[in-house]
């Protein structure tokens, strides 16, 4: 696999130069960082859409290498994408219905496992489906003046505004939708997001645990968005719990979460070749408040990270991780945890360097390509590995208007 860099990186400067000659300076181009042109959703409802039943297609097509070289986690290759076509209705201002289903679908596989993706839990479904990994997908949503409600499908992903060492931004590619229950808050100065994804269900007698993730995030603004320089607060929690009242598996009540709390300024330079300037700075802990999945009860580590907006089509950014002892991340990359999923051992103390160049082009709203290339320098016990990976993706994103009643 060690070609496909080179050949990527021809191809990447190909795409830059092209953007760069034919986007003009009216045009329409990504207003953010690539996986939130990719992957992220708009909860607002469009009171022009009442009464509108629609076909709505969202689809994201990926090609991405990860060439590891850690005792952390092995490499892997990701070639697919994931389709979702849906039926939606407004039939109030402010209620909101969708139906359809999800496809996910990786080039050469025939047979998929029936549980969740990306998990680290020790149970696995006894069942399989064929030509697709497919799931029936359905959302319910209603607004109040601050707040919304969404049952069903919720807008999880990277929706949620997750910073890299709780989320892995890959998982948007691979992961099963999120279902549960969703509260997202808003106020001029503060934007909240609470969620419940249950990941597993049983019945009586079932040979699984019961498992769910709660998670939150709040993000308080110290000044208005726009500003010259633009300070915000934020908090997250993620959470996962596995039990369950019908447990036959005698595995016990597991729970294990992450926190982090940190400050970020954002200064926006507004210049042609330099749009702004983001710095974080956050501290992380991990918990396992019952259980023994982990071989430790606690952990803690610091990220720092600064991302540069360039144009209208890149981002670059670095950052670096510290976990002085015991760190595992329970959705974000591997390279910040200090549990390996390769070998199960615990290499406690952890740095994590980090550095990324994204590429996004939105032709039209749902239409986008994005491209990546990524380096991760870790060092543990005393010993350094380098590793790296690359990208290329597309979202569609058409809608249809069947009638308007």
């Amino acid at each position: 696999m060690r070609f496909f860099p080179i050949l990527f990186l021809s191809c990447f400067l190909s795409c830059l130069e092209a953007v760069g000659e034919e986007l003009p300076q009216k045009g329409i181009g990504g207003s953010g960082p690539m996986w939130t042109e990719l992957a992220s959703s708009s909860y607002r409802l469009d009171t022009a859409q009442v009464r509108a039943l629609k076909v709505e297609l969202e689809s994201i097509s990926f090609f991405r290498d990860n060439e590891f070289s850690s005792p952390l986690t092995d490499g892997y290759t990701l070639p697919g994408l994931w389709v979702q076509p849906k039926l939606t209705y407004m039939p109030l201002r402010q209620v909101k219905l969708e139906l359809g289903l999800q496809a996910l679908i990786f080039n050469g596989a025939n047979r998929y496992p029936n549980y969740v993706y990306h998990d680290i839990s020790v149970w696995k479904g006894d069942q399989y489906t064929r030509g697709a990994h497919l799931l029936p997908w359905f959302r319910a949503q209603a607004d109040f003046r601050h707040l919304t409600i969404v049952l069903g499908d919720i807008y999880g992903g990277q929706n949620h505004g997750l910073i890299e060492p709780l989320f892995n931004p890959e998982t948007n590619l691979s992961q099963d939708p999120e279902m549960g229950f969703q509260l997202l808050w808003d106020r001029p100065r503060l934007h909240a997001d609470v969620w419940l994804n249950w990941q597993s269900y049983i019945f009586r007698e079932d040979t699984h645990q019961e498992a769910f993730t709660v998670g939150t995030t709040w993000r308080t603004l110290l000044n208005a968005p726009q500003s010259r320089l633009h300070w915000y607060v934020p908090v997250q929690l993620v959470l996962q719990h596995r039990g369950g009242e019908q447990n036959v598996v005698q595995r016990g009540v597991q729970t294990i979460w992450n926190a982090s709390a940190g400050v970020g300024a954002q200064w926006n330079v507004g210049r042609r070749a330099l749009k702004r300037i983001t710095a974080e700075a956050d501290g992380l802990l991990a918990y396992q408040q019952t259980g023994d999945l982990w071989p430790f009860r606690s952990g803690a580590a610091g990220y720092a990270s600064v991302e540069l907006g360039l144009w209208r089509f890149l981002d670059a950014g670095v950052s670096y991780f510290f976990s002085p002892k015991h760190f595992v991340s329970l959705y974000g990359h591997h390279f910040y945890s200090s549990l390996s999923v390769k070998d199960g051992l615990d290499y406690g103390r952890l740095q994590t360097a980090a550095a990324h160049v994204r590429f996004h082009h939105t032709f039209a709203p749902g239409y986008t390509l994005g491209a990546d290339v990524e380096g991760y320098q870790t060092w543990l016990s005393g010993k350094g590995d380098f590793s790296f990976s690359f990208g290329i993706y597309m979202r569609v994103n058409p809608s249809f208007l069947i009638k308007r009643f």
